[in-house]
């Protein structure tokens, strides 16, 4: 894989937005360094242009015929490359050079096969970047079902957000799913993206932005959302002596710092690493709103289902949390791609493939132990990133406009990037809030 052609512009018309991203593909398509004939198309919309959406893929199909496949989704916000475009009309366009039997296209019309296995097609899903409407009913379940769609189970990707549609692109060609290239392109509603196959290197982590403020504990008694105890004591007096505030006398003050808590939660049977490991909280934590206190029951009431036998740590947002924890898994991906060989370099680099799971993300391209003496490997870079986050996050959470986009361009280097601002954040096969999922791919020899 060489370089992704990336681009991104704001204007008052989608079609002047559209033009100059093509001028910018158009130039980089030219560079040598980049690819040549990408056939794989990422594009991602603010909801200012989500009424115009068949008009502007079509557009886009047009000026860059090469492009035989697209993908994508509507966000309250788009990023780029050290930029993000909030609450304004804007796109971010990146073309991926992944082989063409290394990808498929996949939606409502053309859903992947329901194993993992190779197809008659020679296609075997490995792993899947996945957008998705928030409004679609078990929509829980559908991830988890979508991710027994693939060899690692491993999903990465976002919910639309949107005050208009809430669309969704995904057209396929090139030999193709039946039925796909006969769409129109353009969906509303249910799941659609990408699955590539085992060929295709990367490395995702997820960013939390959340800062645990008291201990893990465990969940031994629970009914429906409600937390009754936590550790055999009364879950709402655990609460507010983690807090160190009481409800006697005037109760304000006590409540304004419960708003601005938040609980994060493991499953019952999992073991909770993140927390002990890094302080922050690893995928294995789902991070949901304290949406209510049960005073007669001494509960703490959340916005998901709760049961005995779960792990919860109370936490809170807040912009140092949040650097923080980007910086770290920022340093992962750094780790990944061997930081001897990153550090004095603008664009970062990797080795094969081959695949791997841990706790705090995926990794399709593990790094062997350098031989000792061994030159640099030029051909191992990133050559491109998705990033997706959530929708309460983006500069003004991070100190400043584009600012949480400059943390991943320090840390990882001029690459091609592409994102959105979605309604909730998609990794493994968990639907995550405030999160940030960050994605690379990376060539091999």
């Amino acid at each position: 894989m060489k370089l992704f052609p990336s681009g991104h512009a704001t204007h008052p018309q989608w079609r002047m937005a559209a033009a100059l991203v093509v001028a910018q593909l158009r130039a980089q398509i030219a560079l040598p360094d980049h690819a040549s004939a990408p056939t794989l198309g990422l594009v991602y919309i603010t909801d200012h242009y989500a009424s115009e959406a068949s008009a502007l893929l079509e557009y886009l199909d047009s000026e860059l015929p090469g492009v035989t496949d697209w993908t994508g989704t509507v966000g309250v916000g788009v990023s780029a490359n050290n930029a993000e475009y909030f609450d304004e009309p804007a796109l971010s366009v990146m073309l991926l050079d992944v082989p063409a039997d290394q990808y498929r296209v996949f939606s409502g019309v053309a859903p992947l096969p329901t194993h993992p296995d190779a197809t008659t097609s020679g296609f075997a899903a490995h792993t899947a970047l996945v957008h998705a409407d928030g409004r679609t009913p078990e929509l829980s379940e559908l991830l988890a079902e979508m991710s027994t769609r693939t060899a690692t189970g491993y999903l990465f990707g976002g919910l639309t957000a949107s005050r208009t549609a809430s669309v969704q692109f995904a057209v396929g060609g090139n030999g193709n799913v039946a039925g796909q290239g006969a769409a129109s392109g353009v969906f509303d509603g249910g799941l659609s993206g990408v699955a590539f196959a085992a060929g295709v290197g990367m490395v995702s982590r997820v960013t939390q932005g959340c800062q645990p403020v008291g201990a893990l504990h465990t969940i031994t008694a629970a009914q429906d959302n409600v937390v009754l105890e936590l550790d055999g004591e009364q879950a709402l007096d655990v609460l507010l002596d983690t807090l160190e505030v009481t409800l006697e006398g005037d109760p304000q003050p006590a409540l304004r710092k419960v708003r601005a808590t938040l609980a994060g939660l493991v499953n019952a049977g999992a073991q909770p690493q993140g927390q002990r490991r890094t302080g922050h909280f690893g995928t294995d934590t789902r991070v949901r709103h304290i949406v209510g206190l049960d005073g007669t029951r001494r509960g703490v009431a959340l916005a998901d289902h709760v049961e005995a036998g779960m792990h919860l740590a109370f936490c809170q947002r807040n912009v140092a949390a949040a650097r923080a924890d980007l910086m770290r898994i920022c340093a992962e991906i750094r780790e990944e791609l061997s930081p001897e060989e990153l550090e004095p370099l603008p664009i970062a680099r990797n080795a094969t493939a081959g695949g791997s799971i841990s706790a705090s993300g995926y990794n399709s391209a593990a790094m062997p132990s350098p031989a000792a003496g061994a030159a640099p490997q030029a051909q191992r870079r990133i050559c491109g990133a998705i990033y997706v986050s959530c929708s309460g996050r983006g500069g003004p959470h991070f100190g400043g406009p584009s600012a949480e986009l400059q943390i991943v361009r320090h840390a990882l280097g001029d690459v091609p990037l592409a994102g959105f601002f979605a309604g909730g954040e998609i990794a493994h096969h968990h639907l995550y809030g405030y999160t940030g999922v960050l994605t690379v791919f990376v060539a091999g020899d």
